[in-house]
Formats: structure tokens, sequence, C-alpha cells
């Protein structure tokens, strides 16, 4: 197995992967369909909100809001 070094100068965040170059190139080719989406101040602060209401445990399921809905589905054979 091979080891690498890398300067703490070249890590400008805490969060740092590396991967195959040829990895990279299919990210940077399929980003380009996947953009990624640049959240607005209000987003952020409901997206924290609610990854710490579902830390919680207060959400319902899929089959809780069909049910509340009236919804029923077919089942599948």
């Amino acid at each position: 197995m091979a080891t690498i070094t890398i300067p703490k100068k070249l890590i400008k965040e805490e969060k740092f992967v590396a991967i195959p170059q040829s990895e990279y190139k299919e990210f940077l080719r399929l980003r380009k369909f996947f953009p990624v989406a640049k959240l607005t101040p209000a987003q952020k602060r409901d997206l924290h909100q609610a990854r710490q209401e579902y830390k919680r445990g207060e959400f319902i399921t899929l089959n809780q809001l069909e049910y509340e809905l009236g919804i029923t589905r077919k089942k599948k054979s």
C-alpha cells in the first residue's frame, strides 16, 4: 500500500477527501447534470431545524402521512 503525505497548508478545510483522478473526473462530469444548490440563509436555517427535529424523532413515516391524508396505495403483487 502506498503512503502519501499531504501538507497541512494544502488542506483548507477540516473535512478532506482524497479520491483517484478518474473518479474525480467522473464527479465533474456528473456535476453538470446535478448542480450543487446554493442555499439561502433562510433555507440553511430551515434545514438545520429539520435535522434537529429528525434527531429528536419528531417526524412521521410515509405510511403515517398517507393514513392521515386518506391515501391508499395499491399493493404490489
